[in-house]
């Protein structure tokens, strides 16, 4: 029986030294195992690609390849894909690793074992932690009304009552299967994107896995999220999530652009009601008990603004391509 091939892609945005981090831990990660790993260069235009091409000098199984333009996470692993294995091979899994995401020994391999032993499995994602060792959200549920409810309320008793509809799972004691899974560390069969496509590049970034997921579900697929295969991460180093004093523009876009392409133009006027709902109803509940944090500055402005804006024009500000 041949060995199955994987082809790892980590995507550069301007931390050439954190992706050759990554595709190194990533290379030590497929000891053992068949396939490459390539290094897209999401044109940085600061020197990286030059930097990483000298970097991976003398590494075996490890290339950088250049994307042509930034269009966001999907484009870039899209092109991850298109460059394939450097033979030309087909690969039997894709695994797709943020560039500040560091495969521990195994991790790759247990992903590949999980997919090959559970024929029902189309994708397959790691336990995230981060430098510290404390576990990441990483496992999710579909969004939905409720679910969009609960977390725009943040008051416990409602939590309570919507628990089995909020997005974010607790970090799982086992192996099982969930509903979509981080990208950080995301494995798919090669057969899964033969029969639903890559990355939708209308997602610059944000919800893409969400929906590459979902597309699987609807195909008969699974997501299961693999205990045994870990991976440290340190998060948002390319996008610099940590330090947003407003919420971007492309965050708000891709939540619309995933609710208007996979459930209506309605149902996103439907959910975006419940969250402005329920952030008013959780707003006034803080007021009454004097704690809870503040929301990012103009955070519902600029969601229902955009909403509205995206109505008016009866389209999202970006064409789905896939």
């Amino acid at each position: 029986m041949t060995a199955p091939r994987v082809l790892a892609i980590v995507l550069n945005w301007r931390t050439p030294e954190m992706s050759l981090r990554a595709a190194s831990a990533a290379r030590r990660a497929m000891e053992g195992l068949c396939g490459e790993v390539v290094i897209v260069d999401n044109a940085s235009g600061d020197g990286s690609f030059e930097a990483m091409a000298a970097g991976v000098a003398g590494w075996d199984r490890v290339r950088v390849v250049q994307s042509g333009r930034n269009g966001g996470f999907g484009a870039g692993m899209n092109a991850g894909v298109r460059a394939g294995l450097s033979d030309g091979a087909r690969p039997d899994y894709v695994y797709f690793l943020n560039s500040d995401a560091f495969p521990e020994a195994g991790a790759i391999a247990d992903l590949v074992a999980h997919l090959e032993a559970h024929p029902r499995a189309g994708l397959a994602g790691s336990h995230i932690e981060g430098e510290d060792g404390a576990a990441h959200v990483s496992c999710f549920r579909f969004p939905s009304i409720l679910g969009e409810f609960e977390g725009a309320a943040r008051i416990g008793p409602v939590s309570r009552l919507l628990r089995r509809h909020a997005v974010p799972l607790p970090v799982p004691e086992a192996t099982r299967p969930v509903d979509w899974l981080s990208g950080a560390s995301l494995m798919i069969r090669q057969d899964v994107l033969d029969a639903i496509g890559g990355f939708d590049e209308a997602f610059f970034l944000y919800f893409e896995e969400t929906d590459l997921c979902l597309r699987a579900a609807r195909a008969g697929w699974q997501a299961h999220y693999v205990a045994s295969s870990r991976v440290v991460h340190i998060g948002s180093v390319s996008t610099g999530m940590k330090s947003w004093g407003r919420v971007p523009d492309y965050w708000f876009a891709s939540r619309r652009h995933y609710y208007i392409k996979n459930h209506g133009r309605g149902y996103l006027a439907a959910v975006t009601l419940a969250h402005v709902s329920a952030a008013a109803l959780g707003s006034l509940w803080r007021v009454i008990r004097r704690k809870g944090a503040a929301r990012p500055p103009h955070f519902l402005r600029d969601m229902v603004l955009g909403d509205l804006g995206a109505a008016l024009r009866g389209g999202n500000s970006r064409k789905a391509k896939a």
